[in-house]
């Protein structure tokens, strides 16, 4: 029989854990991990057009800051006139081969593994309330052993990716004093700090684990159990 153990702990532990393996995610999949120097249309010139854009009827030149990825870039619409965005999203490789830089090959590499273990974490720790064990191991040891593995891998990708920023692709986007460790005149966009503060949150759920496990095997939970409760909840 099914009893469905519910503690703040645990709670806490698997709501981390999800908030943690989709902002991981999120971040891989962003275009914001580099913000390039601030671009014009057009270089910033005038235009001969219709007469419609800021521009072409003599007002300032609005910036624009190209953003560049692991594997996508966000670029100024170039004119195409079937796209009515200003900003054009997507990724520029079309293979693995095609990514910018051997590092960026590697960071997508140990990033995607790290995030594959958080999401099935995140999947596992749900039945948690239900399953605290299987074969005879504690679910909430297996798991929060796994997000410290994910969590190594995050650490190696994230420490790889500023050693590609000296690549021809960054080099275009934030100039010539790129170089690796260094983003010459690029800022660092709120991917690569979102992902970097979910690899803090990786290992903060990796130590949480073990405390959830303590609240569910606690000797009040088995008090419960024993009482034949199926629902147990516990602050």
């Amino acid at each position: 029989m099914c009893h469905v153990i519910v503690t703040c702990r645990s709670m806490l532990w698997t709501l981390l854990s999800i908030v943690v393996a989709f902002a991981e995610l999120i971040a891989f999949m962003s275009a914001d991990w580099l913000i390039g120097k601030a671009k014009t249309r057009g270089g910033g010139g005038g235009g001969t057009g219709s007469g419609t854009d800021p521009e072409e009827r003599g007002g300032p030149p609005e910036p624009h800051h190209p953003t560049l990825g692991i594997y996508a870039r966000c670029i100024r619409n170039p004119g195409v006139q079937h796209v009515p965005r200003e900003t054009l999203c997507g990724p520029y490789a079309e293979n693995f081969g095609e990514i910018a830089s051997g590092f960026w090959q590697a960071t997508a590499i140990f990033l995607a593994m790290g995030i594959f273990i958080l999401c099935m974490v995140a999947l596992v720790s749900v039945f948690t309330m239900c399953v605290q064990s299987i074969m005879k191991k504690s679910i909430f040891n297996v798991c929060g052993l796994l997000q410290g593995i994910a969590g190594l891998f995050l650490i190696l990708g994230l420490i790889l990716y500023p050693a590609g920023w000296g690549c021809q692709k960054a080099v275009a986007y934030c100039g010539h004093y790129a170089s690796a460790y260094k983003p010459g005149d690029c800022s660092l966009g709120w991917a690569f700090y979102t992902a970097i503060g979910g690899m803090v949150l990786t290992f903060i759920c990796a130590i949480f684990s073990a405390q959830a496990e303590i609240a569910t095997s606690s000797d009040k939970v088995q008090e419960e159990i024993e009482e034949g409760k199926n629902l147990i909840c516990l602050l």
